[in-house]
């Protein structure tokens, strides 16, 4: 697709500058996460092993896909990205509840139940709420973003669209045409790479050739990799490269060289066991609970707790009711104009 700019120009646009890949390697640990965010990685995690307990005892149909053991990326950028365009994927809850701490929302629509986010007709994967979104397929995200920064742009709004991503993502064409729109226009667009290594079942080695970073490159789009897990240091490192992507507008990638503890989706995890254990050793939740001790410990049973009560409330409410597209819950008051 050959892309034309949007507005007329007398001069050519100046090409995106790219900095040189740079890899925030988090090997020190620092202070440890402050309580509102420990409540929120933990409220994630209890979630996404509530909802595989819920299905394996057949109280959930369809499907869902967990983000087990990356929680801490949604953690780290949600006050980041408080006010902008947020675009998820297929594995979105911990997107979702890292902005919105709504885990009872979420179970509602995921069980079609009263009080559901989108009236229990988005489910696990499609989610639409005061400026976020996300869907299950692969790739939908960045043209999206490229054409709402572009507004943002214009409008002169200081927001900026975000993309979350996985590393299968970057097989679809649609990637490469919306980076080379963002870098031509120069739009506020945040790519967030969640590189947990494997595409479904099929490992990264086996399905891409060279790299994330390379890819990046070959725009002219700033690339930065996040090698840790550690949520306040992550914060602070990224918080000059949000800024530059929201004032400056200049796109860039962010990648988190993560792990993806639980199986694709509810039940289809074909890696061998050792090698999921060998993840687990590295996971943040057995970091913390080995550095922090009884108060993390007590802390971690207490969200578990309140979420099996809230999954008890939910599932005994009455089926939600499809209100259309006149619906005044201002969860989905529509912002994507600016």
């Amino acid at each position: 697709m050959t892309a034309r700019p949007p507005e007329p120009s007398r001069t050519p646009a100046a090409p995106a500058a790219a900095h040189p890949p740079a890899a925030l390697s988090l090997a020190e640990p620092p202070a440890a996460p402050g309580r509102e965010d420990l409540e929120s990685l933990l409220t994630i995690r209890h979630f996404e092993n509530l909802l595989l307990r819920m299905f394996a005892e057949g109280r959930l149909n369809g499907t869902t896909h967990t983000c087990l053991g990356q929680e801490y990326v949604p953690v780290s950028l949600a006050p980041l990205l408080a006010g902008d365009h947020v675009l998820s994927n297929h594995r979105g809850h911990g997107h979702y509840l890292a902005l919105f701490r709504d885990p009872a929302g979420l179970l509602a629509e995921i069980m079609g139940r009263t009080g559901a986010v989108c009236s229990g007709v988005g489910g696990s994967q499609h989610i639409r709420r005061d400026g976020y979104l996300s869907t299950g397929v692969q790739g939908q995200s960045l043209p999206l973003a490229v054409g709402i920064g572009l507004r943002c742009k214009r409008t002169g709004s200081g927001r900026l669209a975000a993309a979350f991503v996985g590393d299968g993502t970057w097989g679809e064409g649609a990637v490469y045409e919306a980076l080379n729109m963002a870098a031509l226009w120069r739009v506020p667009v945040l790519v967030v790479v969640e590189h947990n290594g494997i595409a479904q079942s099929t490992p990264t080695h086996a399905q891409m050739a060279g790299s994330i970073a390379d890819r990046a490159a070959a725009f002219g789009i700033d690339f930065v990799e996040v090698t840790g897990h550690h949520v306040p240091e992550i914060r602070e490192r990224l918080t000059p490269v949000v800024r530059r992507v929201r004032e400056e507008h200049r796109p860039a990638v962010v990648q988190f060289t993560t792990h993806r503890l639980g199986p694709h989706s509810k039940g289809d995890d074909t890696r061998d066991p050792a090698e999921v254990e060998r993840l687990r050793a590295g996971d943040w939740h057995r970091e913390l609970t080995d550095r922090l001790g009884a108060p993390f410990r007590e802390l971690d049973a207490r969200v578990r707790a309140d979420l099996e009560e809230m999954a008890r409330e939910v599932e005994a409410r009455p089926p939600a009711t499809w209100t259309g597209s006149g619906s005044t819950d201002p969860r989905t008051e529509d912002r994507w104009l600016n």
